[in-house]
C-alpha cells in the first residue's frame, strides 16, 4: 500500500478546489479496504482537514490512533449509546429531526450537520421546511452547534445523466444559501469524489472525498485519465507449479480440464481473502510481467492459473503474483476486475479481508505495516 499514491491524490483533489474549500477524506469501512488509520495520516499530509466516518467505532479508531485534532464528521445513522459514543470521540453528526437533535442533547451536545434529502433517498429529510426548522431549533438548543449543512448526490458517478444531478444540486444551492443567509459560518457540503471532478459548482465550502482518495475512478473506468495513481497492490506469489495431461482438471466441480498438455499455477488467494468467487475463469493475473488467465473454479484459500507449456511453468515456481496493480508493461486495475463482476471499484478493494496483510510504504520506503499472517499468503 503506497501511502505516497494517497498523499498525491489529495494533493490532486485539492488543486480542484477553490481556496475557501476545503478536502474531507472519507476514511470509513477501514479505509475502503487500505487501511483507515494509515490512510487518514497520508490523506492529512496531503492537505486535506476533515475526516468522515460511518460510525463511533471507526470515531475512535482514530482518536486512539493519535488523530485527536482533526475535524471528524460522524456521517452514519446513529442513536443511543453509539451517538453518546460518537460525539464523546469529538465527532461531528448528522441529524435531519428535532427528535434527533433532543437525542444529541440527552447525549451532552455537541456539533451536528443537517442533512437535506435531495434525492438519494437515504438518510435526511425531503422535506426543505423540515430541514429548515431543524437547524433553526438546534441554533437554539443549548449544547448544540449547527456546524453545517449538506446533502449526497445519488448519480454524480452517471457522466451519462445530467437532469438528476443538475436538479439536486439547485435544490440543495438554494436551500444552502438560505440557511447561510441566516447563519454565514455555515459550513456547506454535497460533492462526493464524482461531483469533485465534475462540477466546481458543487464544491461548496467542503468536498467529501473518499475512492478518489485511494486512487480509483469515481467514475468505474480509468484513474490515470483522472490524474490519480491507485495506492494498493495485491500481491501473492505461485505456491506450486502442476503439470495437466489432457483430461486432467483443476478446481471444484472440475470447471477446467485441460485439452492439451498444460502447466497451472497454484496462487494461496482465495473468497476468504476477499478475491471474489465470481473471478473464477474470469480474469487474469500477472506473472513474469505477462497476463495469465485464471482458471478453474476459486475457492477459499487458492486459485489456478494456467501458464502453459509445462517446462515454462515449473520456471515460475515462487514468481511474484499480481492481482491488481503494475509489473512490466500491463498493469489490472480494481476498475477491470470490478467489471468482470459485474460490481464498482469501492466493492472489490471493500471487501479484501482482514487476514491478507497490509503492507504499507511510501513510493518504496517501509512505513507502518499490520502484522503478517502465515506463508503464502496475498499482500496488500
Amino acid at each position: 500500500m503506497n501511502l505516497a499514491a494517497i498523499q498525491r491524490n489529495c494533493a490532486r483533489l485539492r488543486s480542484e478546489l477553490g481556496d475557501g474549500t476545503q478536502l474531507c477524506a472519507v476514511v470509513k469501512a477501514d479505509g475502503y479496504g487500505h487501511g483507515a488509520l494509515p490512510a487518514a495520516r497520508a490523506a492529512l499530509a496531503g492537505g486535506a482537514s476533515w475526516l468522515a466516518v460511518a460510525d463511533a467505532a471507526e470515531a475512535w479508531e482514530l482518536r486512539e490512533g493519535g488523530l485527536s485534532g482533526t475535524r471528524l464528521l460522524v456521517m452514519g445513522a446513529l442513536h443511543g449509546a453509539e451517538l453518546g459514543a460518537a460525539l464523546a470521540a469529538g465527532g461531528e453528526v448528522i441529524v435531519w429531526s428535532e427528535r434527533q437533535l433532543g437525542e444529541v442533547r440527552a447525549a451532552g451536545g455537541g456539533r451536528v450537520h443537517v442533512k437535506l434529502d435531495t434525492g438519494m433517498g437515504r438518510l435526511g429529510t425531503r422535506d426543505v421546511q423540515e430541514a429548515s426548522r431543524v437547524v433553526r431549533a438546534a441554533r437554539a438548543s443549548e449544547g448544540v452547534e449547527v456546524a453545517g449543512v449538506m446533502t449526497h448526490f445519488a448519480t454524480a458517478d452517471d457522466l451519462a445523466d445530467e437532469g438528476f444531478f443538475a436538479s439536486q444540486l439547485q435544490l440543495f444551492s438554494e436551500w444552502a444559501s438560505t440557511m447561510r443567509a441566516e447563519q454565514p459560518d455555515l459550513l456547506v457540503h454535497a460533492a462526493n469524489s464524482a461531483a469533485t471532478l465534475r462540477d466546481p459548482r458543487a464544491h461548496f465550502g467542503m468536498v467529501r472525498c473518499g475512492v478518489a482518495v485511494y486512487g480509483m475512478d469515481p467514475f468505474g473506468r480509468d484513474p490515470a485519465a483522472r490524474g490519480l495513481e491507485p495506492a494498493l497492490e495485491l500481491s501473492s506469489h505461485v505456491a506450486e507449479v502442476k503439470p495437466c495431461e489432457p483430461g486432467q482438471s483443476a478446481g471444484y466441480g472440475r470447471r477446467f480440464v485441460a485439452e492439451g498438455p498444460t502447466t497451472v499455477a497454484v496462487v494461496p488467494v482465495g473468497y476468504g481473502d476477499g478475491w471474489r468467487r465470481g473471478l473464477s475463469g474470469n480474469g487474469d493475473v500477472l506473472i513474469a510481467g505477462r497476463r495469465h488467465r485464471g482458471v478453474g473454479t476459486i475457492s477459499m484459500d487458492s486459485f489456478t492459473v494456467e501458464v502453459g507449456p509445462q517446462d515454462a511453468g515449473e520456471r515460475l515456481r515462487g514468481e511474484r503474483v499480481i492481482l491488481i496493480g503494475i509489473q512490466g508493461g500491463e498493469r489490472i486495475t480494481a476498475e477491470e476486475v470490478a467489471e468482470r463482476v459485474q460490481t464498482i471499484n469501492y466493492e472489490i478493494t471493500c471487501g479484501l479481508t482482514a487476514r491478507i496483510p497490509r503492507v504499507y510504504h511510501r513510493d518504496g520506503t517501509p512505513a507502518q505495516q499490520s502484522p503478517p499472517r502465515s506463508e503464502g499468503a496475498g499482500a496488500l
